[in-house]
């Protein structure tokens, strides 16, 4: 995964640092690594961004020549990469549960995205984990429209032991949300996942009602769940969405085919809020907590 962008870094850095940096040659090598950048769906503020904080990085250390520019170049990259993925405001999904249990009550968590994302397979997923960590789970099919949802949700939670609250397509979608946290409640279950309907972002009206279930229910947490492959659609996409509902956190699906990883960068940037697990394949297991330093390790390497 990301071989395309830290190709494109390696032969940026390696260009850059085949001879002494003057400020002349910094400047021209920065500007090729925000093209790099911007060329494999980094947005253009966080390619700036990035490259901003590496050319003070550089100014700010080398004192005469430099006997490994490369290192210290490549250093400066991954120290901006860490400092962008920084969020706002962390979230260890986990611990939330674990502290909310303790409280006396359940952890609400609404799965929010644009059609073909993985929202169902990734909420099923993050059932499997929080059951994994003990946690009792209810899901709620709360995507009434799309034909086939709620048979998909149910296989799911079939498999995995879940029971789910249901009601018929073109059901009020909200209702069948309030139901599923009510129950909760009375049953003392741990954690409440609801499943809603794929929404293109430019649909002012389907956000409108995602953001109709978010005042019903009041979610403990909206999770946006973006297709790393989209790149730059994916921010776009974490962006509407975070100016609708007040996301909390992201999910990315797909990172094992991903070549770029830009709309990592991107999403906790434009957002201030971490992406907290990626998927990397189909099975319930195969959703991995999200490490900024491992990724930023991964892109730059060195």
């Amino acid at each position: 995964m990301f071989e395309k962008l830290r190709g494109a870094l390696d032969t940026a850095i390696t260009k850059a640092t085949t001879k002494e940096l003057t400020e002349k040659n910094l400047a021209d090598a920065v500007w090729e690594l925000q093209m790099v950048l911007i060329q494999n769906d980094v947005a253009v503020e966080v390619a700036e961004r990035i490259c901003e904080l590496t050319k003070n990085k550089i100014l700010g250390t080398r004192t005469g020549r430099l006997e490994n520019v490369k290192q210290l170049f490549r250093e400066a990259i991954r120290d901006a990469v860490l400092e962008i993925l920084q969020p706002e405001k962390p979230l260890d999904l986990i611990d939330y549960v674990r502290t909310s249990k303790e409280q006396g009550r359940p952890t609400v968590i609404m799965f929010v995205g644009v059609n073909g994302t993985g929202k169902t397979t990734t909420l099923a997923k993050v059932a499997y984990l929080l059951k994994s960590e003990g946690f009792s789970v209810v899901a709620a099919a709360a995507d009434t429209y799309r034909a086939g949802s709620i048979e998909q949700l149910s296989e799911h939670c079939r498999r995995l032991g879940v029971r789910v609250i249901a009601q018929t397509y073109g059901a009020d979608a909200a209702a069948v949300a309030y139901d599923s946290v009510a129950h909760a409640r009375a049953k003392r279950i741990d954690a409440v996942l609801i499943d809603t309907a794929g929404r293109m972002q430019s649909n002012k009206n389907l956000l409108a009602e995602m953001a109709k279930i978010a005042r019903v229910t009041e979610p403990d947490l909206k999770i946006f769940v973006g297709d790393a492959l989209a790149g730059n659609d994916a921010l776009s996409q974490a962006k509407e969405f975070h100016e609708a509902i007040g996301i909390d956190g992201a999910i990315l699906t797909k990172v094992d085919a991903d070549p770029s990883g830009g709309a990592a960068l991107s999403i906790t940037f434009v957002t201030g809020r971490p992406v907290i697990y990626v998927g990397v394949g189909q099975d319930y297991k195969d959703l991995r907590p999200f490490d900024p330093k491992w990724f930023a390790e991964r892109l730059v390497g060195g």
